[in-house]
């Protein structure tokens, strides 16, 4: 039996990526762009034949209440992300902290306590936290008034400017599991001598943080932080469950996810019918601002690496 070349040999592991880059180019790589191709045509309802080029990226961008809607959704996307990056990591981060201190007892219970909430459907997070924060008999307000705190008893989710943030903290408090699981890998896998050299050296708790722990965790800093942006930019199921499609009052918690859905999937109000290359065009710069985000995000963090 002949003996195989050393260059079958070494082109040999191309086989093990088939199975993926077949799934990959069937789910990801052809719908990505096959919606950049609907994007440049129009049609009534799912009857997508009529070529416009460019003209709804103008729509989007420049036309009326189509415009002032997508800028609307656009900008409460950035202010969704940004709830997320300053407060779940934040939060993460901290209880990573903690988690990983030696004279904490419990660990285990601690870590389940802070990760149960990632584990339940957002659909069923968003229900409970609707009746929470129901004005009428919510426990929220109730606490609030037994406490006497009365004057910050409110209508939380129909509050223009309160709607979108309370949306974003809640989200928060349901993934801050998943940062903070990240973050204490990251500190675990720092080995104990570092720390044992900053003792001998006297240095306290604050000067052990920034000087070993922050700088070793701060690619996976930069891992977590760009996990945040890619899946809040696109979200949808958190506003939705809890506001509806419509992103209310009056679209103040609208986001680039419902905009999308009711402009490509569902029709807006009250016509109802869906104009799938307008919403085509609202996914394709959704994804130009992810790739272009990704990018900057992981230069700078590799910047500061190498440094």
């Amino acid at each position: 039996m002949a003996r195989k070349t050393t260059t079958e040999t070494h082109w040999s592991w191309i086989w093990y990526l088939v199975p993926a880059l077949a799934v990959y180019t069937l789910f990801m790589a052809l719908p990505l762009f096959r919606s950049l191709q609907l994007s440049l045509y129009s049609g009534s309802g799912f009857q997508i034949d009529t070529f416009v080029g460019f003209d709804n990226y103008h729509r989007l961008l420049r036309e009326g209440t189509t415009a002032d809607r997508f800028w609307g959704a656009f900008g409460h996307t950035w202010i969704f992300f940004a709830v997320h990056m300053v407060v779940q990591n934040s939060l993460g981060l901290l209880f990573a902290l903690l988690l990983s201190s030696r004279n904490l007892k419990g660990v285990a219970v601690y870590r389940t306590i802070i990760f149960v909430p990632a584990t339940l459907a957002i659909v069923v997070t968003g229900f409970l936290w609707k009746l929470l924060l129901n004005p009428q008999w919510g426990a929220i307000n109730i606490v609030l008034s037994k406490i006497g705190l009365e004057s910050w008893v409110q209508p939380w989710l129909g509050l223009e400017g309160v709607s979108l943030v309370v949306i974003a903290l809640v989200s928060s408090w349901q993934w801050v599991g998943i940062p903070t699981m990240i973050f204490l890998s990251a500190l675990q896998n720092i080995p104990d001598e570092l720390f044992e050299a900053a003792d001998i050296d006297g240095a306290g708790r604050w000067s052990v943080f920034s000087k070993v722990k922050l700088p070793l965790i701060w690619p996976i800093m930069g891992v977590v932080m760009i996990l945040t942006f890619t899946n809040n930019f696109n979200a949808f199921d958190a506003v939705f469950s809890m506001a509806g499609a419509n992103g209310p009052p009056n679209y103040s918690a609208d986001i680039l996810g419902t905009y999308f859905y009711r402009i490509g999937i569902a029709g807006e109000h009250p016509v109802g019918i869906p104009d799938m290359g307008l919403g085509a065009a609202v996914a394709s710069i959704i994804f130009v601002v992810l790739f272009l985000g990704v990018l900057v995000m992981r230069s700078v963090f590799r910047a500061e690496s190498d440094q």
